[in-house]
């Protein structure tokens, strides 16, 4: 196979999405310096001046290639696409390149899902560049999150082989955050081979979290053990959702579940919206801040709805634009967005996640603007 030149990068083939409808009325017509285009080349191009996070926070000494990076990486590559920027593309490609060589020790290993995640960029650079050694990079850290680990091994636990045993990967822990580190690599692989294996499974898996997790008022918990409605961990699973119907087959037999889960938590966030267009720190608490992160992840889900039908453009059309045009106005001079949610564990503590500092720049808020650019652009 011939590899394309990084110069000559062309988007051909990524971001594979189902036939959507034409863009509702409600999300064009932008106010100066807030339309898509002009948003998303600036998220992106301040991800290409900064050195490698280190979970979100900027360092010249990253241990490995975290989670934020990726989100905000692929969410370039995507606007890349969308945009027709082959320059853009080819700089991002460029910045992988010492991967393959002097940052080879930066590569994670896939043995936990905010690791495996990785392989969503590699993939996404093999469908837009053809060149095999992102395939084989990016299919090796989604084949790795379904075989589980040798028998003795630190990671071949009780908990482990149970979830092997039910079909699932290995690396189930049953965190809202899983539903998007787990079906993006799997999306990704479906979408650069084609085979079926990869989305089916990732779709048998979110239908467990959906059973496990989404309460009844279509929301969902942090993790059993943690009765609180968390901003981002919720945009997590409304992402997670949304890149997976995007590519899940109409005969996949998870699909009507799923879309039923999707839609459930959609009319909850509606109703939780505030009426600046920003949703808070905790979801359902007037008391907790308004939290850019987790807003971006609901913009792009509900973006991601109305652009393919799932979701009636007449009600959630003006949420998405109120949202978006909220959203912008805490981007700074740099391109930086403010008011993020630090990276956050766990806690059966409603004061943990009020006190949990507001940061500026972290790639966790970060690459949910350049989803929604991307979105609103397709």
């Amino acid at each position: 196979m011939m590899r394309i030149g990084l110069a000559g990068l062309l988007a051909v083939a990524g971001c594979v999405s189902a036939p959507e409808k034409p863009a509702n009325n409600l999300l064009g017509g932008w106010p100066a310096g807030t339309s898509p285009a002009e948003v998303g080349m600036r998220i992106a191009e301040r991800f290409l001046t900064q050195p490698h996070s280190q979970f979100g926070r900027f360092t010249r000494t990253p241990k490995q290639i975290t989670y934020p990076d990726v989100c905000t990486w692929y969410g370039a590559l995507c606007f890349a696409k969308e945009t027709g920027n082959d320059g853009l593309a080819a700089r991002l490609a460029l910045r992988f390149e010492p991967l393959f060589a002097t940052e080879a020790p930066l590569l994670p290993l896939p043995n936990h899902v905010d690791n495996t995640v990785f392989g969503a960029v590699p993939l996404e650079l093999y469908m837009q560049t053809r060149d095999i050694r992102y395939l084989l990079m990016g299919k090796h850290m989604a084949d790795a999150q379904w075989t589980p680990p040798p028998a003795g091994a630190k990671d071949d636990t009780p908990e482990a082989r149970d979830w092997t045993a039910k079909g699932l990967t290995w690396q189930t822990r049953l965190w809202i955050d899983d539903m998007f580190m787990i079906t993006m690599v799997q999306a990704q692989a479906f979408r650069a081979t084609g085979e079926r294996l990869y989305i089916d499974r990732a779709a048998k898996e979110m239908v467990v979290y959906l059973d496990e997790l989404q309460r009844p008022n279509g929301l969902f918990y942090h993790a059993p053990d943690v009765p609180f409605f968390w901003g981002r961990g919720n945009g997590w699973m409304a992402a997670g959702m949304a890149e997976l119907l995007r590519s899940l087959p109409q005969d996949n037999p998870d699909r009507p579940r799923i879309l039923e889960g999707y839609r459930k938590m959609m009319a909850s966030l509606l109703k939780h919206q505030a009426a600046d267009g920003m949703w808070r720190q905790l979801i359902d608490d007037g008391d907790s801040w308004p939290e850019t992160s987790g807003t971006g992840m609901f913009a792009f889900a509900m973006i991601t709805g109305v652009k393919n039908g799932w979701l009636d453009a007449r009600t959630y059309g003006p949420a998405v634009r109120k949202a978006w045009l909220a959203l912008v106005t805490y981007i700074d001079e740099n391109g930086d967005v403010r008011d993020v949610c630090e990276g956050t564990n766990k806690k059966a503590d409603r004061q943990y996640y009020l006190d949990r500092k507001r940061v500026t720049g972290d790639l966790h808020g970060q690459a949910p603007v350049i989803w929604c650019a991307t979105a609103l652009l397709r």
